[in-house]
């Protein structure tokens, strides 16, 4: 394995120092970086942040069924150019991943590609069809050994089901990754609902019916003394909701997406199928009230919910197009966009936020951890001063659906290292057996 030597890089944004990466791990840090590096790969890393590799909770890869739309090969390529060394694939595949053979599947598949370790998530129900609880411990048992089970996509909208959900997964120390979406409020729904929605005659998605079921599952959580994870909040009574429900104890976490955190309710006007999303393009308001909230601790991780479509499935009109964007190439930036460069988080907290929350919550071994001698070399470095305008024909996504074609966002993610070996350099893939 390759031994490199990242000279005056900056740890969480700290001080300039040398870190040495060697057989897999943090070989040594400062001047014993520099004296045990002789013959190592130097980085020069000079202005560069230094983050421990970032985790999602919340990642679609469509394999297996949608290979149309992106693979596990194209989807984690696309991750570790944004930086991530884990990845959550969510459930809703085709086959659905409801059972250990095909979490297993998925797992190889993302072990064999060899950009970022894959974790699947486990369906709550069979297919997705929330009557019937899926083999939860058999998935939890096999080779991917799963821990976090979602319908996500669809709503575990029957209570009943949600609470033995709830239960059944203390058992193996799982949570259940909820998105909350009450079916009957959103039928037929286009986008949120308020002027715009009004002034456009699309049907409203209120925001009732994410807090609803927010509301409803943190007290089943509180019940059953169980975890919860809420999927993609997106509304401030959605944020007060779950500080009420930590205020009280409660066992439960929350992530916000990178679109909710810039983007609102405004870009629909344009009937452009990019800023079609589920859970939709929430208010000025809305957005503010979710940056408070991660800048404030109750909302615990950033998800990218990167949902890629094929061509077909977005090029159409606002009613037939698909609800989701692509975010895993361009999370960093938002994230630095919103929240860094307005003072709102530190570099170390991007790094709780993008990589120790949800490495904690999704019970990921390795990654999220501190940047010291001896810990795994799952690390990246990200060039804040770099500007960049996102053309989705050059990303390494198999799909262009991003919301942010065209925009100018800061940080360049400039290398990221897998357990020690390099995924990217220069911002550019490093095929798995290239010596750098």
């Amino acid at each position: 394995m390759t031994t490199y030597l990242l000279t005056g890089a900056r740890p969480l944004g700290g001080d300039p120092t040398d870190v040495l990466i060697a057989d897999g791990v943090v070989a040594a840090m400062g001047a014993d970086a520099r004296r045990g590096g002789a013959d190592a790969v130097v980085v020069d890393a000079t202005g560069l942040v230094l983050l421990p590799g970032l985790v999602d909770l919340h990642t679609h890869l469509r394999e297996p069924g949608r290979e149309d739309a992106e693979t596990v090969e194209s989807g984690t390529r696309a991750a570790a150019l944004g930086g991530f060394t884990a990845v959550h694939a969510m459930a809703n595949t085709t086959p659905t991943q409801d059972t250990a053979g095909v979490v297993e599947q998925v797992w190889r598949l993302g072990r064999d590609a060899g950009w970022c370790d894959v974790h699947p998530v486990g369906a709550v129900t069979v297919g997705l069809a929330g009557e019937r609880l899926a083999e939860l411990s058999a998935m939890a048992r096999s080779a991917a050994a799963v821990r976090v089970f979602s319908d996500d996509g669809k709503c575990v909208h029957d209570p009943v089901v949600m609470r033995r959900a709830l239960e059944y997964v203390k058992a193996f120390d799982g949570v259940v990754a909820q998105h909350a979406q009450e079916p009957r409020l959103t039928e037929g729904a286009q986008m949120h609902e308020g002027v715009v929605s009004a002034e456009l005659g699309l049907t409203g998605w209120p925001a009732v019916a994410e807090e609803a079921i927010i509301a409803r599952d943190v007290l089943l959580a509180e019940h059953v003394g169980s975890r919860l994870h809420v999927l993609h909040l997106s509304t401030a009574g959605s944020v007060e909701i779950v500080r009420w429900a930590k205020a009280r104890g409660i066992d439960v976490t929350a992530e916000v997406t990178p679109h909710h955190l810039m983007l609102t309710d405004d870009l629909v006007r344009g009937y452009d199928p990019r800023f079609k999303v589920n859970p939709p393009l929430r208010t000025a308001e809305d957005v503010e009230a979710v940056r408070q909230g991660l800048a404030d601790g109750t909302i615990d991780t950033v998800g990218t919910d990167h949902a890629p479509h094929a061509r077909e499935d977005k090029d159409c009109e606002w009613g037939a197009a698909a609800f989701g964007m692509t975010g895993l190439e361009t999370a960093l930036s938002v994230v630095q966009a919103t929240m860094v460069d307005t003072g709102r988080l530190t570099w170390a907290d991007v790094a709780r936020v993008m990589s120790a929350a949800p490495a904690r919550i999704g019970r990921v071994a390795g990654h999220g951890r501190p940047i010291a001698v001896g810990e795994p070399a799952n690390l990246t470095l990200v060039d804040p001063a770099a500007r960049r305008v996102v053309v989705p024909e050059e990303q390494a996504t198999a799909s262009v659906n991003s919301p942010f074609a065209g925009r100018e966002l800061p940080g360049r993610v400039v290398a990221t290292f897998l357990r020690g070996r390099a995924t990217v350099l220069d911002g550019a893939p490093v095929e798995r057996g290239v010596h750098v």
